[in-house]
């Protein structure tokens, strides 16, 4: 095969030449930087997220989603509040972070009304928050463990990323934050990016 046939993109539409950067991705904070180049605009490709770029609704909070990528936190998923149409959603984010990180997001929970949940390395816990109503029915909730804890995970995360990234993510704490009032969306996202910052300081 000629060069000119190889393909430039795989099969949801990601950019390889943006995916071969992720193969070089060994710490949080480079995931981090990485998302938050996805989440400006300048890459197609983020692992997990099986197609070249985020929904409609993330738009509005891509920016400081970004920011908090860059301080601390490996997002891994995320929703803004809404209240329209008989669906509602509580805004939250999730991600990988250190425990010292998660400590300081954790302490969110002691000094606001955000609720924190914090996983431990490991740690396979479920649970079942409410984070989005359509209509009557519960669509998505909060409280699952998201670690790599079995050995399929870790292997999808290698394959979408690289081995050290793996089982790195596997030796993280995941964090999930959500607002408890429906359809609020200034609260939750600069008090997270508050904490992380905090978490730099000395």
């Amino acid at each position: 095969m000629k060069p000119e046939q190889l393909p430039v993109h795989d099969k949801f539409g990601r950019l390889l030449e943006d995916r071969g950067v992720w193969r070089q991705a060994t710490t949080l904070e480079a995931a981090g930087e990485l998302t938050a180049r996805w989440l400006e605009g300048g890459s197609s490709y983020q692992p997990g997220h099986f197609a070249a770029g985020f929904d409609d609704e993330t738009r509005p909070i891509a920016a400081p989603l970004a920011e908090l990528n860059r301080n601390g936190l490996f997002t891994k998923e995320s929703q803004p509040g809404i209240l329209a149409d008989g669906a509602a959603q509580r805004q939250y984010v999730t991600g990988f972070c250190s425990a010292a990180t998660a400590a300081d997001l954790l302490a969110l929970s002691t000094r606001t009304e955000l609720v924190t949940v914090a996983h431990a390395p490991g740690e396979a816990s479920s649970a079942a928050i409410p984070v989005t109503l359509a209509g009557p029915e519960i669509a998505t909730v909060l409280g699952s463990s998201e670690n790599p804890v079995e050995e399929a995970q870790i292997r999808d995360w290698a394959d979408e990323t690289n081995d050290s990234l793996a089982l790195l993510l596997a030796d993280s704490w995941y964090v999930e934050i959500m607002d408890p009032v429906w359809g609020r969306n200034e609260v939750l996202l600069p008090a997270v990016l508050q904490a992380l910052k905090g978490a730099e300081q000395p």
